[in-house]
């Protein structure tokens, strides 16, 4: 395995074996530094060669390519850009691809193509930063038919980086102004009173179905909805169950509307598909097409209740990817 670390700046620099270096902290982030490397991607071709420019200049190889696991969340990572990235030079990789990526990673067109698939999702409305300004009474109009409370979000961020829960009126302008900071499109939804569950998809290999795990539930106990923190730093007030507590009849429906989900999207690699289970039925909430992996992520707890191991889940995606180029 060859750690490959990118830079706020967009630079691919050499990192080293230490797990612990990009341990989840409350207080201090990880960073990925410019540490003077620079990795050197194949040309393209039959070459598979990677090749690291050292701080003094000298240039290693480090060896054949086999297979990329990206695991990246947000811009550039998750919206199908890497992927490109990699498509162009014939690089295999596990997990989504452009298509899947770019659709998930932007929640407005993600609802139309699960909608047009039949599949439920929440009522909202979609808000650009120019009809913000050119027309906020008419956007707080559209707001007022979904009810209260509601959840704004930007269309093009991820792990719950700019949501708000707003509770009435009062509250949208500024929800809209957090929301804005992170993307120039933003939706507005309806709050689904329910159940938060969520399933973990896997393609299926040699043409086979793509198979869902056992469905786990996100317990809020003091939180309002699942934010950053309880996602990532384990803050009080969340707790990840799984497999949750559901009847055989439910996880089958949740089971099959996954499958259906990563299959309207063209979904490839693996995804997490996230429900509200409401009294009248299960919402589609997203599709993560690159899900967390941390000890704490629903993804891989998921596969683990199912009965795989998370060495297992590993080499699933490489086989998977590796499968793909072939």
């Amino acid at each position: 395995m060859i750690p490959i670390g990118i830079t706020r700046d967009g630079v691919f620099v050499l990192e080293d074996d230490d797990p612990d270096k990009f341990a989840l902290d409350a207080d201090r982030l990880p960073e990925v530094v410019d540490n003077g490397t620079r990795v050197l991607w194949p040309e393209g071709g039959a070459d598979r060669t990677v090749r690291v420019r050292r701080a003094d200049g000298t240039v290693d190889a480090l060896g054949d390519l086999d297979v990329v696991l990206p695991i990246l969340h947000g811009v550039h990572g998750e919206d199908g850009t890497v992927q490109g990235f990699f498509d162009t030079l014939g690089i295999p990789y596990a997990g989504g691809g452009v298509l899947d990526s770019a659709l998930c990673m932007d929640k407005h067109f993600m609802k139309i193509v699960l909608a047009a698939a039949g599949v439920p999702v929440s009522p909202w409305v979609t808000v650009t930063r120019a009809r913000w300004d050119l027309d906020p009474a008419g956007v707080r109009a559209d707001a007022a038919t979904l009810g209260e409370p509601s959840f704004v979000k930007p269309a093009r961020a991820g792990s719950s980086v700019g949501v708000s829960k707003v509770h009435d009126a009062s509250e949208l302008d500024e929800a809209l102004a957090i929301a804005f900071a992170e993307d120039d499109k933003v939706l507005i939804e309806s709050a689904i009173v329910g159940r938060e569950v969520e399933v973990a998809i896997l393609e299926g290999r040699a043409g086979a179905a793509p198979r869902a795990s056992l469905p786990g539930e996100i317990v809020l106990t003091t939180r309002e909805f699942y934010d950053f923190e309880g996602k990532y730093l384990g803050g009080d007030g969340a707790e990840v169950v799984c497999p949750a507590e559901l009847t055989d009849a439910e996880i089958a429906a949740i089971q099959q509307l996954g499958v259906q989900a990563f299959q309207a999207v063209d979904g490839r690699g693996l995804a997490r598909v996230d429900f509200f289970l409401a009294a009248d039925g299960l919402y589609v909430n997203e599709l993560n097409t690159m899900p967390g992996f941390t000890p704490i992520s629903m993804f891989p707890k998921c596969w683990i209740a199912s009965g795989m191991t998370y060495p297992e889940l590993i080499t699933e995606l490489i086989d998977t990817a590796l499968e793909r180029a072939a």
